[in-house]
């Protein structure tokens, strides 16, 4: 049997996945879904995303949150990429500005994050804020659909282990997490 809800990678063939899983709804969740769907995306510009461990400071999209306090051998933070509204130009990388040091610990401190540190005390605050805040019409669809049939959710990233430092974090496996009511708790005061 299927479970409700499950993960595979966007860049797998459709039609394959369609002919392998027929009773189950594909749903992209990547910044290159639909609506409403591409909101789950960490680059959808929401507006208004409080930025963890930082006094009143605010970040249009997870992402640009995530690239902007990154911290790389020849570049510090980027606080423009916090106020990006498209789903383009938000990345940052290490073949431009140097191997990654760490994220900065929000903008009120010099601190920095280990990558796991940083996915638990930036990211998963940040998104699980988006998804709190913004996705529970959504949210709410989605478990209403997935009571009629399985739902896979297309991601680009499959690790669904946030201490897995191998490859990036899948945002469909937090998703899939919150669903499920087993979001990963830290305890951590992010904002």
């Amino acid at each position: 049997m299927l479970e409700k809800f499950s993960l595979q990678s966007k860049r797998l063939n459709i039609v394959r996945l369609q002919e392998k899983y027929p009773t189950s709804r594909i749903i992209d969740l990547t910044s290159k879904a639909n609506m409403p769907w591409v909101k789950f995306s960490p680059f959808y510009p929401h507006g208004n995303i409080p930025i963890p461990l930082s006094n009143d400071a605010y970040g249009n999209s997870v992402e640009g949150i995530w690239q902007g306090l990154k911290v790389f051998e020849r570049e510090s933070i980027d606080p423009s990429k916090f106020l990006l509204t498209k789903m383009a130009g938000i990345k940052r990388t290490s073949r431009t500005f140097g191997k990654v040091i760490g994220h900065q610990a929000g903008l009120d401190c010099q601190q920095l994050l280990g990558y796991i540190e940083a996915r638990k005390k930036i990211y998963l605050p940040a998104y699980r804020w988006v998804l709190d805040h913004y996705l529970q019409a959504e949210l709410t669809e989605l478990k209403i659909m997935a009571e009629q049939r399985p739902i896979i959710f297309l991601d680009y990233e499959t690790n669904p282990d946030i201490e897995n430092p191998a490859k990036p974090l899948s945002h469909a496996s937090l998703v899939i997490s919150y669903l499920l009511s087993e979001w990963p708790d830290y305890s951590t005061e992010a904002f």
